[in-house]
């Protein structure tokens, strides 16, 4: 009995263990471990990924907007290619919270915000796109040209 009690104990402590791990990574250590992965801005500062990420927000002033829905359902689509292209995807639909993205990029109603690595807004939409239109845009982009640039010559030595 007091077998089955310590090895309840023993599995009790693992399982609270790897939750209160998972809890304390950090939003960029879990977009590092799933590039597809989808954030709240409430957990968000965009300091965390200058230089490392291009965030793509979507803001709304409810998860039940139309157009916020119809973004999701297309961003949903072409996951691995926005993760390629190093994009981190943010939502953000409760303006009530001020959230630090909020409050730093302003949008009224429904808008999608593509900021580059740099921290610049490369777009806002004030509609939805598909990862189509968004990769096509980043592909444009002068730091992405130099990392494709870049992956063509490792590759080719």
């Amino acid at each position: 009995m007091k077998l089955l009690t310590n090895i309840g104990l023993c599995a009790l402590f693992i399982v609270f263990g790897v939750a209160t791990s998972a809890q304390e990574q950090t939003v960029l250590e879990r977009w590092e471990a799933d590039r597809t992965a989808i954030f709240d801005a409430s957990e968000i500062t965009l300091d965390d990924f200058h230089w490392l990420a291009r965030p793509l927000i979507v803001f709304a002033d409810s998860p039940n907007d139309p157009h916020f829905r119809q973004q999701m359902d297309l961003l949903a689509l072409g996951l691995d290619d926005l993760a390629e292209r190093d994009v981190i995807i943010i939502t953000d639909t409760d303006p009530d919270a001020q959230t630090s993205v909020r409050l730093a990029l302003r949008p009224r109603g429904y808008s999608m915000v593509l900021l580059g690595k740099d921290g610049r807004v490369s777009f806002r939409k004030p509609s939805a796109w598909n990862v189509r239109e968004i990769s096509r845009t980043i592909d444009k982009m002068p730091l992405r040209q130099q990392e494709v640039e870049d992956r063509r010559r490792i590759s080719a030595q």
